[in-house]
């Protein structure tokens, strides 16, 4: 870690806990500033406010009471998920008091350089890809941000050997000032998060700023088959590397007659990748990219190419019942993401979706559903995918309570050969906490078919 003061004797209001507001408090504690955190679980509930407590740092809990900006915070370090319409984010705002997210915070305290991952689909599986293309070919990657283990944390530890592979939603790259990764990778843009940002524009410019401070001498990796990531491509100053699965690129990476290429290199061939989904040959080509331009060589990804089957809750293989595989991708939060794991499938499909209803219809959904023979809805868009699936001439829908009465539902149906899908098309705040539960609690209703 960078031994900095730039935070310290700063009063600085951390606002929301989880996991990424405990350790952004206790790091700023640590640097020297007046750390205040505000949590609105009371803080009889809140063992973590009760630890922060415990080293010394002032905790406010049950409540965002606005009155708190008059005390002349000068960084306010926000939870990703609290919106910026916001009052107190609104009200800090209009004081011209910084807002910023913690990754933010990593990067002023990182020794390693960093690569960032963004895009609507696949970044899970690009960001494990890179730092396991990066760990094989001996470059001490470490892993960080969205994927589940904090920034901050990870860049406390981090020392110039390292490099981090940190995957970023866009609710954490609007809080950033000065971050700069080496690499950056965006690898697609679809409408999403449209109730947190409002437009489409606005979240794709959220999507942007993983590139706004780098220079020529930092990389772009970027999807060259989509206008959206290439508008964001001509506004960069990076050095672009485009990837593609429908044209050559041979100043980036592309497919050729069955070769993984990259800048007209011959890295791999396709036959011997073990990630199932055509949709994941992108994930490669931008995981790829970034191996090559960290210097890996072309044996050390080939090695991650032919065993790495996938990252838990998406597209994950769970086990098989009397013939019948199930998968679980309760990652699927979007349309695109359903449509990218029917796709991956020949055998009939018994599929399991709904969740969070953010007011868009389904309709995308209609041509993908050619494979299906059975539906399962569950969650507050039930009723929305049931009307899809009718039009779709699937005959057999079922609505149940929650995906745990969806498993054994879905295998009353099916028979040997099918594959039972947990493909939501939706987030699931509206039952679960995260995606992550949800998708446990499908794996485990699998395992007691058995």
């Amino acid at each position: 870690m960078k031994q900095i003061n730039s935070f310290s004797h700063k009063k600085i209001l951390v606002l929301g806990l989880a996991k990424s507001g405990v350790t952004a408090a206790a790091l700023l504690h640590k640097l020297g500033a007046f750390v205040t955190v505000n949590d609105k679980k009371p803080f009889s509930e809140n063992p973590e406010a009760q630890g922060l407590l415990e080293q010394g740092i002032k905790v406010i809990c049950g409540e965002h009471p606005i009155e708190l900006l008059d005390e002349g915070f000068e960084i306010i370090v926000k939870n990703p998920g609290i919106p910026y319409n916001n009052p107190m984010i609104a009200g800090a705002i209009e004081k011209g008091i910084p807002v910023i997210t913690e990754v933010e915070l990593a990067y002023e305290i990182s020794e390693a350089p960093f690569i960032g991952i963004t895009g609507t689909n696949g970044k899970t599986t690009t960001t494990t890809l890179v730092y396991e293309m990066l760990k094989e070919g001996q470059k001490h990657p470490l892993i960080a941000g969205n994927i589940g283990t904090v920034a901050s944390g990870v860049a406390e530890e981090a020392t110039s050997e390292n490099t981090i592979v940190i995957e970023l939603s866009s609710f954490q790259l609007m809080g950033i000032v000065d971050f700069n990764p080496k690499i950056a990778i965006l690898t697609n843009l679809y409408d999403a998060h449209l109730d947190y940002h409002g437009t489409k524009q606005e979240y794709i410019a959220a999507k942007a700023n993983i590139t706004k401070n780098q220079t020529e001498l930092e990389y772009l990796i970027v999807n060259a088959d989509q206008e959206e990531t290439l508008a964001v491509a001509r506004h960069s100053k990076a050095g672009i590397i485009p990837f593609s699965t429908k044209k050559e690129l041979p100043e980036g990476a592309y497919i050729s007659d069955g070769w993984l290429m990259f800048k007209r290199e011959k890295v791999m061939e396709i036959e011997n990748i073990a990630l199932p989904g055509n949709h994941n040959l992108e994930n490669i080509l931008s995981a790829m990219a970034a191996a090559k331009l960290s210097g890996v060589e072309n044996r050390a990804i080939q090695r991650v190419l032919e065993t790495f089957t996938g990252v838990r809750h998406r597209l994950q293989y769970v086990t098989e019942v009397d013939g019948r595989k199930f998968y679980n991708d309760s990652k699927a939060t979007n349309i695109l993401a359903t449509i990218n794991a029917l796709a991956a499938f020949e055998a009939p499909v018994i599929l399991l979706a709904g969740g969070l209803d953010r007011g868009n219809e389904f309709d995308e959904l209609l041509p993908y559903l050619k494979n299906v023979k059975a539906m399962i809805t569950f969650g507050q868009t039930a009723p929305k995918m049931e009307r899809i699936g009718k039009l779709a001439g699937i005959k057999t829908i079922v609505r149940v309570d929650n995906v745990d009465k969806a498993v054994p539902e879905a295998y009353r149906y099916s028979e040997t050969g099918d594959v039972i899908l947990l493909s939501p098309a939706c987030a699931s705040w509206d039952q679960y906490k995260t995606f992550e539960v949800r998708g446990d609690i499908f794996i485990e209703a699998v395992h007691k078919l058995k």
